[in-house]
């Protein structure tokens, strides 16, 4: 059966005894009556788990996390990670020195960036943004975008960068996103909250993580 959680309750095991050394219809008819209930229970937790909504009794290992500071790079030949230092959902999930994305069990996961770029130079500019894992950078995982020239001065030319992709991960290990930008008046940024009309702050970069399947053994 379900609460209003949305947990299963996961059913009793029932205590059964020991068993006379001669046959008592007692004994049973008590064991029958308790494997009765039992699996009479299972079956209705089964149901609920594999019914057409029996999704939303899943409580699978995810994180979502967001940045609330600007971020800068020094210089055009350094990597450097993107940092979050708010956790917005955390199970199995956590942030370690800043900027990585640790998890607690193997598979593989699909991990989301959402990144607040701005350029404030006169000239078109690119940035680079990837995946390292446990230090290493992961193959094939760079994306390459673009943006236009300022509109103008003290107004920048703003993009969202976004980006979706699979990574085999064992426990423990973390994940970091990378960036490097052509020049240095590239720039990661947040923005306030702002009215007429009222409308929420923009973090400057935000990440999700969910898992997606255990590893295969095949």
């Amino acid at each position: 059966m379900a609460n209003k959680n949305q947990q299963l309750e996961v059913p009793s095991i029932p205590s059964l005894g020991f068993a006379p050394e001669a046959y008592e219809r007692r004994y049973v008819s008590e064991v029958n009556g308790a494997l009765n209930g039992y699996f009479r229970n299972l079956i209705s937790t089964l149901g609920a788990l594999f019914g057409i909504r029996g999704g939303k009794f899943l409580n699978n290992p995810h994180g979502a996390f967001q940045d609330s500071t600007d971020q800068v790079a020094a210089n055009t030949t350094t990597a450097y990670p993107i940092t979050f230092n708010t956790t917005d959902f955390s199970n199995g999930v956590t942030i370690a020195s800043g900027s990585r994305i640790t998890v607690v069990d193997s598979g593989i996961w699909n991990i989301q960036f959402s990144i607040q770029f701005t350029n404030t130079t006169n000239a078109s500019q690119d940035v680079d943004v990837w995946f390292r894992v446990n230090g290493t950078n992961a193959a094939n995982s760079n994306s390459r975008f673009g943006f236009a020239p300022r509109k103008g001065v003290g107004d920048p030319y703003h993009t969202i960068a976004a980006m979706n992709y699979f990574l085999t991960l064992n426990a423990n290990d973390y994940v970091e996103i990378m960036w490097r930008p052509t020049d240095v008046g590239v720039t990661i940024e947040q923005y306030a909250a702002s009215a007429s009309p009222t409308r929420p702050a923009v973090p400057s970069a935000i990440a999700t993580i969910s898992f997606v399947s255990n590893l295969p053994t095949i």
